[in-house]
């Protein structure tokens, strides 16, 4: 990215988030007058910068992910304190997002450990307004994903646990259980000392090159039609959250930079273009 990027993301993630606070706060509670959804999305862009400072000054990235469990934690505990009307709709949600956020905040924590680095942040971290992006993004990735759970958990609309908490809550289980079973074969793969320099094509690898992202995918939007029931007017913004989902992992971050990265490590080897044509990039096949 050029400075004249860099400096354009910085107002731009900012602006996006306060549209997508001012859209979800609609017939939301309040306290003070002040929107609790919108206190939320302010906090969590707050714990993200001020944990950019130390980071900067470390040059570090190792505590990332885990600010970004920090942020999904805290947000969503806020929303439940702050809210008088909270029913089983809200506490399902919150579980549901606590959960998600614990199990990949803990998961990526420790693999960063183990490795010593993220060669994601080489670039970035000397780069002080690039490395700050980063963590503004990171804060507008917390408040798109958890948009529809938040919303709900906020809204001054209640109704009752129906079959919109029964599909979300399925889809949720499945999408929850296929992104750990993929992390977990994959860490162990990894550890095989003979897997060394080779890539992964058993298990659900052998389904799809990408199924944690086809977890993750599933996983949000089953949190999404849990929330349905509870939206109205402006507060349907809430259905980005899958959106941005798929199009940051297939688009932007997620897919594209591995897949290139694997490219450029077994492109043109036999049994990796093999695997490619046998295998589809993120559903499964069955």
């Amino acid at each position: 990215m050029t400075k004249q990027q860099i400096r354009r993301s910085l107002i731009i993630v900012p602006m996006i988030a306060l549209l997508v606070a001012l859209a979800g706060a609609y017939n939301g509670q309040r306290i003070n007058g002040i929107p609790i959804f919108m206190l939320c999305v302010g906090l969590a862009f707050l714990i993200n910068w001020l944990a950019f400072i130390p980071a900067y000054r470390s040059q570090t990235e190792k505590y990332y992910d885990l600010t970004g469990t920090l942020t999904y934690l805290s947000v969503t505990t806020l929303a439940l304190v702050l809210s008088s009307r909270i029913d089983v709709r809200s506490v399902l949600l919150a579980a549901l997002v606590m959960i998600w956020a614990i199990r990949l905040g803990t998961f990526l924590f420790r693999r960063i450990q183990q490795s010593g680095k993220d060669d994601r942040f080489d670039k970035i971290k000397p780069n002080f307004l690039r490395f700050l992006n980063a963590w503004g993004i990171q804060a507008l990735w917390v408040t798109l994903t958890s948009a529809p759970a938040i919303i709900a958990i906020t809204s001054m609309k209640r109704t009752n646990i129906g079959i919109f908490a029964i599909i979300g809550l399925v889809l949720w289980l499945i999408g929850f259980t296929i992104e750990v079973v993929a992390d977990y074969q994959k860490t162990q793969f990894r550890k095989n000392p003979a897997n060394k320099g080779k890539f992964i094509q058993t298990g659900l690898w052998s389904r799809s090159r990408h199924p944690n992202y086809f977890g993750e995918i599933v996983l949000w939007t089953g949190v999404t039609i849990i929330a349905i029931p509870a939206l109205q007017g402006w507060q349907w913004i809430a259905l980005i959250s899958p959106v941005f989902v798929t199009l940051l992992l297939t688009r932007i971050s997620g897919v594209p930079m591995l897949e290139a990265k694997a490219e450029k490590k077994w492109g043109g080897q036999p049994d990796y273009e093999a695997y490619k044509a046998q295998t589809p990039v993120l559903i499964p096949k069955f």
